[in-house]
């Protein structure tokens, strides 16, 4: 099915409630070469006004439900593609809205060659991401917000949006998974090899949680079993698939791993739960 329809883009802040930093670079993409990934990545970076990016089913087959996505990249560039545009795709032909996040990140040098010279230290820096965790989380929680308030406007069911979240985006998605209000639970909520850098606190009403991530991830892995057995302690759904190999930001790549085949546990799951039904299905 290729209906597939990309809104506009859609500015996650008022007018004016963000002031441009004087010298801010403007986003830019990048193309991060095969040497570096098993194939090449296209990058957003430099994200300084966050905006979702918005995928709509056609009508034929929408059922109401909503993804929010948040793209990894250690808060200082996306892989738009492999952990957005291409899982939006997937989800729109089985009748899901999706809408991509893009939030604020730490900056990185506007010069491509610099910037691929640099990028080993980028994701090793610890420090550089912890620091921008806090900017991450304000614009998760604000976009969830605007999906909320506007659902009519995309006919989308606001008790049925939920959050999915990639490695550095997956600290997002968990935040918004546990810490909220009766206004922006989301209805579920999923985190693809995610750093835990923290305890959570899951709430005695948590939205279900789907988990997913490679047993070679040794550092995430050692984060997520504690993650899986306090969901399940708090007696609250959540699912866990941890597989043999695929290492960290798989995404949507195929490596001829189990791991290539989340999304299609990720569909099995949101059919399971209810959000790939329509409501006269019920």
């Amino acid at each position: 099915m290729q209906y597939t329809k990309r809104l506009e883009v859609v500015p996650i802040w008022p007018e004016g409630m963000l002031e441009g930093k004087s010298g801010a670079l403007p986003e830019q993409e990048t193309l991060l070469p095969s040497y570096i990934s098993p194939e090449p990545v296209k990058l957003v970076r430099n994200v300084s006004q966050p905006t979702l990016l918005a995928y709509l089913p056609d009508p034929a087959i929408a059922n109401g439900s909503a993804v929010l996505i948040c793209p990894g990249g250690c808060f200082a560039f996306l892989p738009i593609e492999i952990e957005g545009e291409a899982v939006a795709h997937w989800l729109n032909e089985r009748g899901v809205a999706v809408f991509i996040l893009k939030y604020r990140l730490s900056p990185t040098t506007a010069n491509d060659n610099e910037f691929i010279q640099q990028f080993m230290q980028i994701v090793h820096d610890e420090k550089r991401m912890k620091a921008q965790v806090p900017v991450g989380i304000i614009d998760g929680k604000q976009a969830f917000k605007v999906l909320r308030e506007r659902a009519h406007e995309w006919g989308i069911d606001p008790e049925r949006i939920g959050v999915l979240g990639f490695s550095g985006g997956g600290v997002i998605s968990l935040a918004l998974a546990t810490q909220y209000d009766a206004q922006s639970r989301p209805g579920f909520a999923a985190s693809l090899y995610s750093p835990i850098w923290q305890a959570l606190t899951v709430p005695e009403d948590a939205p279900p949680l789907f988990i997913a991530l490679a047993g070679d991830d040794v550092s995430i892995t050692d984060g997520n079993l504690p993650l899986y057995s306090a969901w399940k302690a708090a007696n609250r759904p959540v699912e866990l698939h941890l597989y043999t190999r695929g290492g960290h930001a798989f995404g949507m790549q195929k490596q001829g791993l189990t791991s290539d085949y989340w999304i299609e546990q990720f569909g099995a799951w949101l059919r399971v739960e209810g959000f790939l039904k329509r409501d006269s299905d019920k």
